[in-house]
């Protein structure tokens, strides 16, 4: 039986020769004549110099030991692309822009035996939360907890169908294809030839439906591309332009948000766009002319009530921004820093599962100081209703759940009202994520529903009764209500994308539960707060202090 080897294969974009294909700083130096390598392929190989590992002096050793590092990269042409073999610790030599970034991750979804899955590695946009899942046994990818609305495959390692075996029988893939082979220098042409068949396939749309139907952008050309947008939309002051907290932040505490990069600037009570554009052009700056590295300079630095810095965030990370490029059909989303790239008949899909569950908006609009202000009031006014925001029906030794913000009957039912004053993605996530949690836990936890009903009874007065027949007869519905200055009419546009998805899941979750649920927006109708000097900090044995800078 043949030994196999191991390789891993990247191929380069079209039109990039050798020479452009590796690093001006590469420490690698082409092979002098290799003897057996396929036909017009090229050869570098890194060569270093031995050298003792670092702990030898460390400890004291007095053994002569060296090492060192060695590799090599072959690149050859098949059917008028190149590829790129590594082998050893030489990969970092390619350009970034040098090599298709889906290559690997594609060939193996085209490769795979569905049923014959190892692991995956995954990451969720909207919770910036990454995860590597192996299984003891194969199988197939439901079994990995893959959620394909909301999730971004990174890799893929399974064994590939009946018909590839003779090729090779695992893969992995990512940017590159790693695969193990027994085949000789003069079988590699032919297999890259079969790979960039399969890399042009899509095959896997049948198997693997919708798996793609969120992948972040790599390819360093399409973000420069994006990127060029931004700076656009920056320097015209788009008003699709959202600027916010990248972090969940207590708003309990009065929070305010400044800006640093060009100097102290004013405080403000809000977090938007509008206030990015006034702190630059107290600044004497003027976005119009400004580049996007210069826009990248500036940090947003949320504080408390007392203006101490709480957090500081790079402009960069804190927009969220989506836009479309020319010629392509998909939709582009800046998310924290990271663009992704969402096909568009998913954007329509999606915007089919939650739009109709908005319904107009019978809250009163919003004016007042915070959301808690605001709950007391809606309550108050929209009878039979009571508060409970802040509340707690989490079971004994777990964090706090609220049930909801205000609890109304309506229609011989109870509806759990949630209020966010927010269009941004990490707070509607957890808002629509909440709604759902505190249904399924006074449904799942008895002492849940007790705590549930105990304040029903302490807060609900003569409507005692029919609230808890509502709790018992299990007629509770869901009301997500979303305080905004935006156009109403837009329904889901409104919200981020990954916003979106996290309504989507939690709608479905509802459903399941035989709960009804829908969206409406609360027209808010206060005055966007204009921003105020800081604050003057007294000096120890000084009756004044001058303004307090947060750099």
């Amino acid at each position: 039986m043949a030994k196999t080897h191991s390789f891993s294969i990247y191929l380069l974009r079209e039109g990039v020769t050798p020479e452009a294909a590796l690093r001006t700083d590469t420490k690698l130096v082409e092979a002098t004549a290799p003897s057996n390598v396929p036909e017009g392929s090229r050869l570098f190989i890194l060569d270093s110099v031995p050298k003792p590992p670092w702990w030898k002096a460390y400890f004291g050793v007095s053994e002569n030991l060296l090492q060192t590092l060695k590799g090599a990269l072959l690149l050859v042409p098949v059917a008028g692309r190149w590829f790129a073999l590594t082998f050893g610790p030489v990969y970092h030599n390619l350009g970034d822009e040098a090599y298709e970034y889906d290559f690997g991750l594609r060939v193996t979804l085209n490769s795979l035996d569905p049923n014959k899955l190892r692991s995956t590695d995954t990451v969720q946009p909207g919770a910036s939360q990454r995860r590597r899942t192996q299984l003891p046994r194969e199988s197939d990818l439901t079994f990995f907890d893959f959620d394909r609305d909301s999730t971004v495959l990174k890799s893929l390692t399974g064994k590939v169908k009946e018909a590839l075996k003779p090729l090779f029988r695992q893969a992995t893939g990512s940017s590159s294809l790693r695969i193990s082979s027994d085949t000789l220098p003069t079988g590699i042409p032919p297999l890259l030839q079969q790979l960039l068949s399969l890399y042009s396939s899509e095959e896997y749309k049948v198997t693997f439906p919708d798996i793609q139907n969120i992948t972040p952008v790599r390819e360093p050309w399409v973000k420069a591309l994006l990127d060029a947008k931004l700076e656009l939309a920056l320097r015209e002051k788009d008003a699709s332009l959202i600027l916010s907290v990248p972090e969940i932040v207590d708003y309990s505490d009065n929070i305010n948000a400044t800006f640093s990069g060009m100097g102290s600037g004013l405080v403000y009570e809000d977090v938007y766009a509008g206030i990015l554009f006034d702190y630059i052009e107290s600044k004497g700056g003027d976005p119009s002319s400004m580049s996007l590295d210069e826009f990248k300079k500036i940090s947003l630095v949320i504080t408390n009530s007392s203006e101490v810095p709480m957090g500081r965030f790079g402009l960069y990370r804190a927009l969220f921004y989506e836009t479309a490029l020319p010629g392509d059909s998909a939709h582009y989303h800046l998310v924290e820093g990271q663009w992704y790239r969402v096909e568009s008949a998913y954007v329509t899909r999606l915007s089919g599962a939650v739009d109709p569950h908005f319904d107009t908006c019978d809250l009163p609009d919003y004016a007042d100081a915070d959301e808690g202000v605001y709950n007391v009031r809606a309550a108050s006014e929209r009878p039979p209703s009571i508060c409970l925001d802040k509340k707690d029906i989490s079971p004994p030794r777990q964090k706090q759940v609220e049930p909801c913000d205000v609890l109304r009957l309506k229609a011989g039912g109870a509806e759990m009202i949630h209020v966010k004053r927010s269009t941004l993605s990490n707070q509607l996530s957890h808002l629509f994520n909440q709604g759902a949690n505190a249904c399924e836990l006074i449904r799942l936890e008895p002492q849940s529903l007790q705590a549930l009903k105990d304040l029903i009874t302490t807060l609900a007065g003569s409507d005692e009764q029919s609230f808890l027949d509502a709790i018992d007869g299990d007629k509770v519905s869901v009301r997500y209500a979303i305080v905004t200055h935006k156009d109403v009419t837009k329904k889901s546009e409104n919200l981020p994308l990954f916003s979106r998805i996290s309504l989507m899941r939690a709608l479905r979750g509802l459903k399941a539960m035989g709960v009804s649920a829908n969206v409406c927006y609360v027209k808010d109708v206060s005055p966007p707060k204009a921003g105020k000097k800081k604050a003057r900090k007294k000096k120890k044995g000084s009756s004044a202090a001058p303004p307090a800078a947060i750099a």
